[in-house]
């Protein structure tokens, strides 16, 4: 699933390839990626232009002329491309926006899990999946005194609670298991023994880890694409997700892939020791 810098890669690229474009049509191939009524949001989005294309954890949002704003979760495998009218469809396609100019905007999902929303503007922060969502890492409102506060209050493991997004939002599988092993914690540690020292180590680390792999054009593991349809490159630079049964780049142990939370968790047994 495309995490934060994926989907921050994604919105930049879109930026620069449909801002300011204006609307002539939108199709809708297969109705499930739309969240309400379809036919609602084909005509609905007629005649507007894209003034702006922002971020919020892993979720697009492309804000229209007239007060109106898309939503848009990738979830698994969803893609944006920007091709000609001209050129066939490619297979998986599933929304298409047709622009004035003969271009198109396309989404495309093999597993076809992903959504679109279309609301008001101004109804954003009320939408219960924005509403729920944790501070923005790579801005100046993820607080360490409230990481911290936050932390204090949850029993749960570190890795678990890093991914539900409510104590900071844009986190996922791969990111959480980085920024564990580069802050030496043990993903099952409970968030609230983690000592102030710690947390504040494990902060600098998710800014820092996520900072760089904006940079780096995010982390491809088996399909992701940025809007030029390029893959990313941060994949070369993990130091132990997908690395189970290769050295620990800091100590040489094996590392080890085990299930927290339904999800494959990986670490380094000798590193990262669980605080009780």
């Amino acid at each position: 699933m495309p995490e934060l810098p994926e989907v921050e890669t994604v919105r930049r690229g879109l930026v620069k390839l449909i801002k300011n474009k204006t609307i002539k049509k939108v199709k809708v191939i297969y109705p499930k990626i739309i969240t309400g009524d379809v036919g609602q949001f084909e005509q609905q989005l007629h005649g507007k232009s894209i003034q702006s294309i922002g971020r919020r954890g892993k979720l697009l949002l492309f804000n229209f002329d007239q007060g109106l704003t898309m939503i848009s979760h990738l979830r698994m495998e969803g893609k944006y491309f920007v091709k000609s009218s001209l050129e066939p469809l490619e297979k998986h396609t599933h929304v298409i926006f047709e622009f004035v100019d003969g271009s198109q905007l396309r989404y495309n999902d093999v597993r076809k899990f992903g959504r679109m929303q279309l609301i008001k503007t101004q109804q954003v922060k009320e939408v219960p999946n924005l509403a729920k969502l944790g501070p923005e890492p790579l801005d100046n409102q993820f607080l360490l005194v409230d990481f911290i506060q936050k932390l204090a209050g949850k029993k749960k493991a570190i890795k678990p609670v890093l991914l539900d997004q409510t104590v900071v939002a844009g986190l996922g599988n791969i990111y959480a298991d980085e920024v564990l092993w580069l802050s030496k914690i043990h993903p099952l540690t409970p968030a609230n023994k983690l000592s102030p020292a710690q947390i504040s180590l494990l902060r600098q680390q998710i800014i820092k880890e996520l900072t760089a792999a904006v940079a780096a054009g995010g982390t491809t593991i088996r399909s992701y694409t940025d809007a030029f349809e390029h893959s990313g490159k941060f994949q070369f630079d993990l130091h132990v997700y997908g690395r189970q049964g290769q050295p620990c780049q800091r100590c040489g142990t094996e590392i080890v892939k085990i299930r927290v939370a339904q999800r494959g968790t990986h670490f380094c047994p000798n590193c990262q020791r669980v605080t009780k």
